[in-house]
């Protein structure tokens, strides 16, 4: 199918969400905001998480830590399962004979296992009585639903149980994505208050999870992968893994992953229709099975806590916990997540990696950062220089966008960002598309153009749906150079002239295979670089010379295997410092021209870095998951404010002083200036 550009009006958005389509229809010019940009935005410092699943223990192996630190903030969550996850029905104890395929029973399982590990969670007794009680939702469908609280804590497990997929002809989400003619019938877990099965098409479908989203307004939404990567492995190894032919995950993670953007998409469109504010919300989608085939990126202190949480979820069946159907999935028990060759406890992926927040500092010293809020883009402003206040949003429109923004400012000081976005995504049968767009500023501090759309380095939609977020760099010659890893698992390029603003064709840039979450940036020669993580190395690209293509370069195989991208920082010499954590280490790893000693910088997850006099300012996550900002051998610890989402960014201002912007999860984003040690 060949990529198309499309025109988004606030006209088209009410006349989709009237027909029940995802995403407005395409048109042949080019986007433009959707809708028109400058809307209200609904403000809100009551924090709520919602987290979108297809099984019970997807959140549990994918989502946390993520989902634990926020609880433990006292952050209320609520768990939407939308399948039943009764699998074959069996609840097979290791070590005992085979029993009998039984799914209400499994399910109902699965189900104690899911109030057990959440229980622990809020610090309680793993039998803890829940409370659980029928919901009515939207179009006479009905759901499960318990409830447990710990004084300000609270979680609700929301239960859909349609039929899970299974890979063996059974129907599932996979089928009532594709086909819009489908009836997909419900399961009953044993012991549950509902009394009857029923059913879902996939308006009725996308209608309950809006309905849910309506009734909850979360302001942080966790969802599983919508566009996994490829992968292609025999036909046994991939039935071994679990895995949907062709692509790195379970089908129905990917299929419940489409019904929550697809649900997402709808809600921003109604309630604008409506003459609503765009509802305030931030996103964070993770990797499933995508975790079993890239070096595993926990140090052991963080991965053994979130093996913990597992235990109860696979309880036991010597368990006295109340329910006859089963004390939790006993597949997943006691150490078997640690010792299962898949890994995928192991890790923990953000499909979007990068900087949640893009920021700028103004002529007067003031910040200004922008960011994803209701899948739009919007512009905060600081109050005062160094206030550390955010002024009311911008809305810049744009949507629906990926939560992450590239960007970057021209020589004439005009600032550029950079959005994937979400072009089509239909489902039964229709477009399910994305590309790269770009809102550039008419001139420096003014007004922006509309927003311009930059394509997809694919030639067909369904691989242009593996791409990743945009990363851009301007060099000193005036180029902007973006860069984005591309379906192929490499990474591709366009590049904007410096004179009358034109873009050139997308170019391979060749090499191995990476992860997402680029790292660019230009040495001291003018000379544009671009670093990822791969299999077994650190992957690098560069220029000879700053006028000539950016060309893959020789692997840095001698280096300890990186875990996620390393942070760039330009050396005084010409070359380029280099920060990352390797493969399952809290350790710092240090790449420099001097061979200096690496910084004692213990903790998990990506690195930022940027270059001040007096050497390399560094942010990154303790092993408990609050920030850390080292400078000049000094280390300061955020230790007040909202849990910090991720993808927090590193800015440093005129004067060479750090500053931190982020999101919590309450969708509202802060300043973090350190001003001593702690």
């Amino acid at each position: 199918m060949p990529r198309r550009t499309l025109l988004l009006t606030a006209t088209a958005t009410s006349a989709t969400a009237a027909a029940g389509c995802a995403v407005p229809a395409p048109r042949r010019r080019g986007p433009v905001a959707d809708p028109a940009p400058g809307l209200a935005i609904a403000s809100t410092r009551r924090a709520q998480i919602m987290q979108l699943l297809a099984h019970p223990d997807d959140d549990l192996y994918f989502m946390n830590p993520d989902t634990r630190q926020s609880l433990d903030a006292g952050t209320p969550l609520v768990c939407v399962y939308l399948t039943a996850g009764e699998a074959d029905g069996v609840n097979k104890i290791p070590g005992a004979p085979r029993p009998a395929a039984d799914r209400t029973a499994y399910s109902s399982s699965r189900h104690q296992g899911l109030r057990q590990a959440y229980a622990v969670l809020l610090g309680l007794d793993r039998f803890t009585p829940w409370e659980r009680s029928v919901l009515a939702l939207h179009g006479g469908h009905r759901a499960e639903v318990n409830v447990l609280s710990d004084g300000v804590r609270r979680v609700e497990l929301v239960f859909l149980n349609t039929a899970m997929h299974t890979g063996r002809g059974r129907l599932g989400l996979p089928s009532l994505w594709r086909d819009r003619r489908l009836v997909l019938r419900t399961v009953v877990a044993d012991n549950s208050p509902l009394e009857r099965a029923g059913s879902y098409t996939y308006d009725g479908l996308v209608d309950v999870l809006v309905g849910l989203l309506e009734r909850y307004r979360p302001t942080l939404v966790h969802t599983l992968d919508p566009d996994p990567d490829l992968q292609f492995s025999s036909e046994s190894e991939r039935r071994r893994d679990s895995e949907q032919r062709g692509y790195s995950d379970h089908a129905d993670h990917t299929a419940a992953a489409c019904f929550s953007w697809a649900a997402l998409i709808r809600w921003v469109a109604r309630a604008t229709a409506a003459g609503e504010p765009v509802p305030g919300f931030t996103v964070s989608a993770f990797r499933g099975y995508y975790n079993r085939h890239w070096p595993k990126n926990l140090p052991p202190k963080v991965l053994e806590r979130k093996a913990a949480h597992l235990v109860p979820y696979g309880g036991s069946p010597d368990w006295e916990c109340g329910n006859p159907a089963g004390c939790g999935d006993y597949n997943v028990g006691g150490d078997r997540p640690l010792t299962n060759r898949k890994g995928w406890v192991r890790s923990t992926h953000h499909r979007y990696p990068g900087p949640r927040t893009a920021v700028v500092s103004g002529a007067d010293g003031r910040l200004t950062a922008y960011g994803v809020l209701g899948l739009r883009a919007v512009r905060w402003r600081e109050s005062a220089p160094g206030s550390g206040v955010w002024e009311a949003p911008d809305d810049l429109g744009g949507g629906p966008l990926a939560p992450v923004l590239g960007s970057a400012v021209t020589a004439d000081g005009r600032h550029l960002l950079f959005g994937l976005r979400f072009a089509a995504l239909g489902g039964h049968g229709s477009d399910n598309e994305r590309e790269i767009v770009v809102l550039e500023q008419r001139s420096p501090g003014g007004p922006f153009r509309a927003w311009e759309g930059l394509g997809n380095p694919a030639a067909g939609s369904d691989h242009g749906r593996r791409i990743g977020i945009p990363v851009a760099v301007t060099a000193p010659n005036g180029r902007v150079h973006l860069f984005v890893r591309n379906a192929e698992k490499g990474v591709s390029t366009r590049i904007r002239q410096a004179g009358n603003g034109s873009w050139g064709a997308w170019r391979d840039l060749g090499g191995g295979e990476v992860q997402d979450g680029l790292s660019a940036a230009v040495d001291t020669a003018g000379c544009v670089h671009v670093y990822a993580a791969g299999h077994h190395s650190v992957h690098h690209w560069t220029q000879d010379a700053p006028d000539t293509d950016v060309t893959a370069r020789t692997q840095l195989t001698e280096a300890p295997v990186p875990a996620h991208a390393p942070a760039a920082v330009p050396a005084p010499d010409g070359s380029m410092d280099l920060y990352y954590r390797a493969a399952a280490a809290a350790a710092l790893t240090t790449l420099t021209s001097g061979n200096t000693p690496a910084p004692r910088f213990e903790g998990y997850g990506p690195v930022a870095a940027a270059a001040t006099p007096r050497g390399p300012a560094l942010l990154g996550r303790t092993a408990e998951g609050t920030l850390r900002l080292r400078t000049a051998g000094t280390t300061a610890v955020r230790s007040q404010g909202p849990v910090a989402l991720d993808g927090a960014a590193l800015h440093l201002g005129a004067d060479g002083a750090p500053a931190v912007v982020g999101f919590g999860p309450d969708a509202a984003p802060w300043i973090w200036r350190p001003g001593t040690a702690t």
